[in-house]
């Protein structure tokens, strides 16, 4: 299994397949600040790729908890793209310091994830609140810890199973990371975080469609950036084809 915590994670300049308007004779830096829930298919696929198509430049990526990333662009001013799992957090870097080109990218669904043989037998969503269950959630604040206790709350069952909560993690990384290690009976997570690119070693447990809460991942230009001209063509190639591609490759839904 794959985790990350928030960290800069610096692609290494792959060769060229061919140059295009936004390339130049020199190196290039595109920054791009996203969510911990996209550190797969961003470092291993779509900022490979993207490099490949575009000779001379290199990508940097800042991964993290969206509330987090929102935070260091309000303060740094360093990103030039950021992708969000959360529009309430996008929507704090468009008031400050401002953005252009924003565009939903993808959909993620919640799962609960169990260690391996899911010792305490969760098998719903409303199992959570029984008894003796410990259970592990990212944050308030942090996008899916927001999200899920808006479907522990659409359950019915919020009070009863915040209860159970051992620990509050700071991302979907450490939530898988305290599950897999088996620090407790069952976290939640996005499905992405389970698919087969993900490689995964934990037990993933379907939440409903009644009560299960929809992620939106917006993506956009950050104003004032270092390179607003490099990152509308990354912000392009995401929405694209070949980045829808890779999205849905991960376990990731398109956006509506």
């Amino acid at each position: 299994m794959r985790v990350f915590l928030a960290m800069v994670v610096v692609l290494p300049l792959l060769a060229a397949c061919g140059g295009t308007s936004a390339t130049t004779d020199e190196t290039s830096e595109l920054t791009v600040f996203a969510a911990s829930s996209l550190t797969d298919v961003f470092t291993e696929r779509i900022g490979p790729a993207f490099e490949a198509e575009h000779d001379g430049v290199r990508v940097v990526f800042n991964l993290g908890a969206s509330d987090s990333l929102a935070a260091q662009i309000r303060s740094e001013g360093t990103a030039d793209v950021f992708a969000s799992a959360s529009g309430t957090w996008m929507d704090a870097v468009a008031d400050d310091p401002g953005i252009t080109g924003r565009a939903d990218f993808a959909q993620n669904r919640l799962v609960i994830v169990t260690p391996p043989g899911n010792p305490a037998g969760i098998a719903a969503i409303e199992d959570l609140s029984e008894p003796g269950v410990q259970l592990v959630l990212a944050a308030e604040g942090v996008p899916v810890g927001d999200y899920a206790r808006e479907a522990l709350a659409n359950a019915g069952t919020l009070d009863g199973t915040l209860a159970n909560v051992v620990s509050n993690e700071e991302d979907n990384a450490s939530v898988l990371a305290k599950i897999a290690a088996g620090e407790a009976d069952a976290g939640i997570v996005y499905e992405s975080d389970v698919s087969a690119a993900a490689g995964s070693d934990v037990n993933a447990v379907e939440i409903g469609d009644d009560v299960n809460v929809i992620a939106t991942y917006p993506i956009a230009v950050v104003s004032g950036a270092p390179s607003t001209e490099l990152a509308a063509v990354f912000v392009a190639y995401v929405t694209g084809p070949d980045g829808q591609a890779a999205l849905a490759s991960y376990g990731f839904d398109p956006a509506t």
